[in-house]
């Protein structure tokens, strides 16, 4: 018997086998590759949410738990995932440099604002007012992730490409069984996926299309990443990552003609400088209307847990996440209240 089948190898189930792992526990993996936005993703961690100038949930925690955990994850892989750079953040007015200096003297973000204006000029980009740099950032090469991640797991032995049967899941009191393999315990990581989930599809998973631009801008010179409608992420050798669109009706990963528009529109509004379109992605990241992950375990089946709802910030959610999903199995550590899935339930099924 193993301790843990896995189900999805996406953020969410990367953070959980490797939490699962580095506490020798046994794991098993299923995923299909049906979903893409974390390989897709923009990957950037940020502990301020620029458009409000608000603090993100937990930051300082989430912060000190992923730089452990990728720092762990490139020795492992042999890899540089984990980049650090700064973020910043593109002033149009003098009203807008107000408003940063208002927010960096707020005890929550005053670790993550610098309070001296930046008036560095970079080739390709107009900027009268400056910027403002945000603290702690930077962004994980997912798709490097993804790719690696796997890679060991496919040399362990511990994945199965194939789509997950749930017919064909055996959920008992002291172990579920599927096909050939029991296991202590069930985790779905699934991603916006869970919507074919019999166990937990009734649970609020929005999902929220982006898509994103990989450009070609020979005239922009960048060492940093900048960010105001769409972040604008330095790939090197004149290819940058540009995104994202937010569409909450389409739940498909096409890329689309308004998508490709609205990008467009707003890179012409940060850079003077011609470029050309490399590739064009879209996907749909697993959100939640009160913006907190799915976490926890099955009203009926103590054995059938789930990760899910990382949204936009899934570098930052995950190794927390799992951790927390991780200690409430093993250790009896209650969940939060704001991430367990019990907050959805009718009272009396708590």
């Amino acid at each position: 018997m193993i301790d843990y089948l896995l189900i999805g190898s996406g953020l969410a189930g990367i953070s959980f086998a490797e939490t699962a792992l580095q506490h020798d526990k046994s794991i098993f993996v299923f995923d299909n590759n049906s979903q893409n936005s974390s390989r897709i993703a923009g990957g950037l961690y940020n502990p301020v949410i620029l458009k409000r100038f608000s603090e993100v949930w937990l930051a300082q925690e989430q912060l000190v738990l992923m730089n452990d955990f990728y720092s762990v994850l490139e020795e492992k892989l042999k890899s540089k995932i984990d980049f650090k750079k700064p973020i910043l953040r593109k002033f149009f007015s003098v009203e807008e440099q107000n408003n940063w200096f208002a927010a960096s003297d707020k005890v929550a973000l005053a670790p993550f604002l610098a309070t001296e204006l930046i008036h560095k000029k970079f080739p390709g980009i107009d900027s009268p007012y400056g910027y403002g740099e945000v603290l702690q950032t930077g962004y994980v090469d997912t798709a490097m992730l993804l790719d690696k991640y796997k890679e060991y797991l496919n040399n362990e032995k511990l994945i199965e490409e194939e789509a997950f049967d749930y017919d064909a899941l055996e959920v008992g009191d002291i172990s579920i069984r599927y096909k050939n393999i029991e296991a202590r315990h069930i985790v779905f990581a699934e991603g916006f996926g869970m919507h074919s989930n019999p166990y937990f599809k009734n649970f609020p998973l929005d999902g929220t299309k982006g898509e994103l631009f990989i450009i070609k801008a020979a005239g922009l010179d960048l060492d940093v990443i900048v960010n105001t409608s769409v972040f604008i992420l330095p790939l090197g050798n004149n290819l940058f990552k540009v995104g994202a669109t937010y569409n909450w009706k389409d739940k498909t990963d096409f890329p689309t003609q308004e998508g490709k528009a609205e990008l467009i529109e707003r890179i012409k509004e940060i850079i003077t400088c011609d470029f050309e379109i490399v590739e064009h992605f879209a996907g749909v990241r697993p959100t939640v209307k009160d913006r907190r992950p799915l976490v926890g375990t099955h009203s009926d089946y103590d054995r059938v847990h789930i990760l899910n709802g990382l949204g936009t910030r899934g570098v930052m959610l995950g190794p927390a996440m799992a951790k927390a999903l991780f200690e409430f199995i093993e250790l009896k550590i209650p969940l939060d209240k704001e991430i367990d899935i019990n907050r959805f339930l009718p009272k009396g099924k708590k």
